[in-house]
């Protein structure tokens, strides 16, 4: 299928590895250009130059830095011709006991995952607007959908960042103006992150990764853990044409672990 945004640019947050890059990979396959970000210069460069080589009909730049801080997100936009898409995306916060934590964590916390993404959404989609096309893709987590105890920090600020996006999405001047905002809420997906905290269980259980990754896969109606790539396949059927009558959703893909009607 032609997803009909050949020729766009997007602005794809924390897209050196993981669900970013997927979601680069799939937007790149479509013919858009792309100004990706993240922290690490080195293994940014190196997603970029793959990007280049692999699609050499589009161009790719590349801003490294921490999205959160302000001339990060300046250069991200000054990059960008003009932002038809931007994919939201930030590493989340840390794992623990809300006992533990201290005023600082929390802002940390809302800052990352909130208002960040809520002021590259400023930036753009007002321009979204005027020229009649604009996707607003956040990638946010499942635990927005079900709340996770010890993810105190994710749930906290991913859901605030839910509520803002609820109301702005279905404001007139922007819905009717052919520009969506949406969330992708994902589950278990076999990245660096996940593979981190698999370790980090077996070395608190005493046992091995193997055991610990195929118990979590079991808990699993699919029976196995998501992909960066079909995630990035459905991060960009939302930032399609055809998807021009979706809005203000949260979309959680999960392998069917959330165990709800609604």
């Amino acid at each position: 299928m032609d997803l009909g945004i050949a020729g766009r640019w997007a602005i794809v947050g924390a897209a050196s590895q993981g669900l970013g890059r997927g979601c680069a990979e799939a937007l790149a396959a479509e013919g858009v250009n792309l100004v990706i970000n993240a922290r690490g210069r080195e293994t940014l460069e190196a997603t970029g130059e793959a990007l280049r080589q692999r699609y050499p009909e589009i161009e790719v730049h590349t801003v490294a830095g921490d999205i959160g801080h302000h001339e990060v997100q300046k250069a991200l936009l000054d990059a960008c011709p003009q932002v038809d898409i931007l994919v939201n995306n930030n590493g989340g916060p840390p794992p623990g006991d809300f006992r533990d934590w201290q005023r600082d964590d929390w802002v940390a916390a809302v800052e990352a995952n909130m208002i960040t993404p809520i002021e590259l959404i400023k930036a753009c989609v007002d321009g979204m607007a005027e020229r009649g096309f604009g996707r607003v893709v956040n990638i946010t987590s499942s635990a927005v959908k079900a709340p996770i105890d010890i993810l105190g920090l994710s749930n906290g600020a991913r859901c605030g960042l839910t509520g803002f996006v609820a109301g702005l999405a279905r404001q007139p001047q922007l819905a009717a103006r052919n520009v969506t905002l949406n969330n992708l809420l994902p589950g278990a997906f076999d990245t660096a992150r996940l593979r981190g905290n698999l370790e980090r269980t077996a070395q608190a259980q005493g046992g091995s990764v193997d055991t610990v990754r195929e118990q979590r896969e079991q808990a699993i109606p699919a029976g196995r853990f998501g992909n960066a790539e079909e995630f990035g396949a459905f991060c960009a059927f939302m930032c399609s044409q055809q998807a021009a009558y979706l809005t203000g959703q949260n979309i959680l893909l999960d392998g069917g672990s959330y165990p709800g009607t609604f």
